[in-house]
């Protein structure tokens, strides 16, 4: 027999109401009970996050102003456009000349489309602008829960898609920041302040994309015995430490993107000259 107490409000075989009101579940008026500053991290991800998106916005449809010879903006590589600037495309002109609208939006999708499906970044981005929830141990104002098992979410389990295409564009743009040990006329042996950016650039996305959830789960995710396979053992081990830092190296990734890009912005503008070290 069911307690004195049981919640018997809900007809056998009808779905209870889902959210923070439905039937199971503690009846408590307040939004939280917490008393910290729980909404900084919130806002400081909206932020930085709703900034990124308007630069970089800006910055694809600009279509200019990001070839510095020898570097290339992350953001528009690799240039596979016959409207590419000159000796931009090192990796040719497929697309040829029906795209008229910006490089940039052709390879943009496929970057953007691993950080929007990121284990990490749907936590931050859910609660800093869908509130769902805004953090832990605070109500969110969803009646309802579907997680993601509706459309659009559903879509996030592509995720480890991306990731395979991510891992392409890691080696692309390497090869970029090995260009730029050229100076202006070709010739190899020389670095300038704008080839340490685009190196650290490079590292920063090798190491967020191996950080990643998906390639851990594929290096050793499905092994039932790691006694078997030492070799995926200790990989999966390398990159468990990096997945501990994966959210730090979400950020850091993404602020040197930013960063990177305006960098040569500048070059390319002719505001200052790169300086070289040898």
């Amino acid at each position: 027999m069911s307690s004195p107490s049981a919640d018997t409000s809900v007809e056998a075989g009808t779905a209870a109401p889902g959210g923070v009101g439905g039937s199971g579940r503690a009846r408590i008026t307040a939004r939280t009970l917490r008393t910290d500053r729980w909404w900084v991290p919130q806002l400081t991800t909206a932020l930085v996050l709703g900034l990124f998106a308007i630069y970089a916005t800006v910055r694809a449809f600009q279509n200019g102003d990001y070839y510095a010879e020898p570097y290339l903006t992350p953001l528009y590589s690799p240039c596979l456009t016959t409207g590419c600037a000159q000796h931009a495309s090192d990796f040719g002109r497929p697309i040829g000349d029906w795209w008229a609208l910006s490089p940039a939006l052709v390879v943009l999708i496929f970057p953007l489309g691993f950080r929007l499906t990121c284990y990490y970044y749907r936590k931050a981005y859910y609660r800093a602008f869908w509130q769902s929830p805004p953090a832990c141990a605070v109500a969110e104002p969803h009646r309802r829960y579907s997680g993601e098992t509706r459309f659009p979410l559903i879509l996030q389990n592509i995720h480890r898609y991306f990731w395979y295409i991510a891992m392409i564009f890691s080696v692309i743009l390497t090869y970029d920041a090995v260009l730029g040990f050229r100076d202006e006329h070709s010739h190899w042996g020389h670095a300038g302040l704008g080839t340490v950016v685009l190196v650290v650039n490079s590292i920063l996305i090798w190491a967020y994309t191996l950080s990643c959830h998906s390639c851990r789960h594929i290096t050793g995710g499905r092994l039932r015995h790691f006694s078997k396979h030492p070799v995926r053992y200790w990989m999966w081990q390398q990159v468990s430490k990096l997945n501990a830092k994966h959210m730090q190296l979400a950020w850091a990734s993404l602020v040197w993107l930013a960063l990177a890009d305006f960098y040569i912005f500048l070059l390319a503008r002719g505001t200052f000259h790169d300086p070289r070290f040898f």
